[in-house]
């Protein structure tokens, strides 16, 4: 398997990592979009988030306030996105990861929304509802 998250877990090549434990690491990501922009990763390699084991979610969700205070205590963000990119259009590196982005008065960075909410029925509303209730049981 030729993952790069797989070869930083494995420490085949270098990162900046300041959190470890045995189910997962947290490192600076190589772009830093913001500064301090971190990435949570399991050292367990399943492409998405849609194969994310339930109990590793857990332990990982469970580690992100620790995490995200420390950033904020370190670099006084005015906020912070968390941001989980799973398969097209935006998720480029096929290892589930988390990102971690504080954010700053003029950072720059910016997260594409619609200019408008999209106008949708009450029935076009249950019909979504439904399907996503089907799939729950």
């Amino acid at each position: 398997m030729d993952c790069i998250f797989c070869r930083i877990i494995n420490g085949e090549i270098p990162s900046y990592k300041f959190y470890e434990d045995e189910d997962m690491i947290a490192i600076l990501d190589i772009s830093q979009a913001t500064k301090g922009h971190a990435l949570l990763i399991p050292k367990t390699h399943c492409r998405n988030l849609y194969e994310l084991d339930e109990n590793l979610a857990q332990r990982l969700f469970k580690k992100l306030p620790r995490l995200a205070n420390a950033l904020k205590r370190a670099f006084d963000p005015i906020g912070l996105n968390i941001i989980i990119n799973t398969e097209k259009p935006l998720q480029s590196v096929f290892h589930f990861h988390i990102h971690l982005i504080p954010r700053y008065e003029s950072d720059n960075f910016i997260i594409e929304a619609p200019a408008q909410k999209r106008e949708i029925s009450k029935d076009a509303y249950l019909t979504i509802l439904d399907k996503i209730k089907k799939e729950l049981k």
